[in-house]
């Protein structure tokens, strides 16, 4: 196990950050969860990827060397680390771009690398009602601050997953450091590209045809789902600019914290704002009809917005079978026909 003085020494040599003392607390895809004191008492939270495999010489000659299995498994450890590398840096992006609208708060992203992400420690706290409605307040404001178009300038990543964030061919967006329409107010003629059928092709498509190819789900499923998508345009609900979300906004992922809720590892994108609510539904957090109250206190909710809920919730439910397989099966049968009963 790598002991805590090396930690420290190697997390300071990727990020130049004075590490004073280093301690591994866990691990998650594919990478270690460490607790950091900097220089001068501060706490910080690492994660850490291992260390790359060696470039070395060209394929070749490498394959010459090691043979062909050796060369494919250090061509394997080379992608994945990439992708952690990406995954990072999508991290990071999403947090300095939430942070941009002085809604909800964010940890301070203090270093990032390809082979690692510090961020200022949150200390912990309670959901109290008052820091649930306060939180759903700050959720309004931040999703109304809005985003350019659906999708975002980066490439995405939900936990382990590449999350497409590519906008529609000819969507619409708003020129940079300008408002987009206030929520409810759509931001282009009918017929231009909007949320309906990017949610379907970025969101629901990709996962659909993972956890299939993966045997998690079956044909019978995926025609459910197919018809969600057919009929997307109707079920999505009133057309609303693009929201600046979190993009996983589960309750595992909402810190609590000075009688406040705290925003972390965000798949954050121009996306629809009631697909955050959603997700805090999905797995129950604390005191939600005490952040449903303050959000609609602060930015009303479209009609019929609760009817829409397994719409929403239909995307990570599919994420969640690629991930886990079969065991989220059910799940997603059942929110793919609410979806369509709606």
């Amino acid at each position: 196990m790598t002991s805590f003085a090396s930690a420290a020494r190697r997390i300071a040599g990727q990020t130049g950050l004075a590490v004073r003392e280093a301690r591994v607390v866990g691990a998650q895809h594919g990478y270690q969860h460490v607790m950091l004191t900097l220089a001068g008492g501060r706490r910080a939270f690492a994660k850490v990827a291992p260390e790359a495999a060696p470039a070395g010489g060209g394929t070749a000659a490498r394959e010459a060397a090691v043979g062909e299995t050796a060369a494919g498994e250090m061509a394997a450890a080379e992608t994945a680390f990439a992708e952690r590398a990406a995954a990072f840096a999508a991290e990071a992006s999403g947090l300095r771009w939430l942070a941009e609208a002085d809604a909800v708060p964010v940890p301070e992203v203090l270093a990032v690398t390809e082979n690692a992400l510090v961020i200022s420690m949150i200390p912990p706290g309670h959901a109290t009602p008052s820091a649930a409605f306060g939180f759903g307040t700050e959720l309004a404001r931040l999703h109304a601050s809005g985003a350019e178009a659906f999708g975002a300038p980066w490439r995405g990543f939900i936990a382990s997953l590449p999350l497409d964030n590519t906008p529609a061919p000819g969507q619409p967006t708003a020129p940079p450091g300008q408002p987009t329409a206030p929520p409810g107010q759509p931001t282009a003629p009918p017929g231009q590209p909007g949320w309906p059928q990017w949610y379907a092709s970025r969101r629901l498509l990709p996962y659909l045809a993972m956890a299939v190819d993966s045997g998690a789900l079956l044909p019978a499923d995926a025609r459910l789902v197919e018809a969600v998508m057919d009929r997307i345009d109707s079920l999505a609900g009133p057309a609303e600019p693009p929201s600046r979300i979190h993009g996983d906004c589960w309750a595992g992922n909402v810190l609590w914290s000075g009688d406040r809720g705290w925003l972390i590892d965000p798949a954050a994108h121009g996306g629809h704002r009631e697909t955050d609510l959603a997700m805090l539904a999905l797995f129950g957090a604390p005191s939600l009809d005490r952040i449903l109250v303050g959000y609609n206190d602060t930015v009303p909710l479209a009609a019929g917005w609760r009817s829409r809920v397994p719409l929403h919730q239909l995307h990570p439910l599919l994420v969640h079978a690629c991930l886990f397989g079969a065991s989220y099966r059910e799940e997603v049968r059942s929110a793919a026909r609410a979806a369509l009963s709606a």
